[in-house]
């Protein structure tokens, strides 16, 4: 399943990719076609993971 860290995304948000992606698998979809899918929607609808920690990448400072 993973391919990338899920751990910034909610209990919610994982939940939504979930069912999302049984839906998918319902009507045909291969399993890992469907959990794609249904990331891509979950980062759409939500933007992305909402716990905090953000990428990794540094922000600069204003001077």
């Amino acid at each position: 399943m993973e391919n990338g860290d899920k751990s910034k995304y909610t209990d919610k948000q994982k939940r939504k990719a979930e069912h999302i992606a049984e839906g998918y698998e319902k009507h045909g979809t291969s399993e890992k076609e469907a959990e794609r899918i249904a990331w891509v929607t979950v980062n759409k609808q939500d933007g992305g993971g909402k716990k905090p920690g953000g990428s990794g990448r540094a922000k600069q400072k204003k001077t």
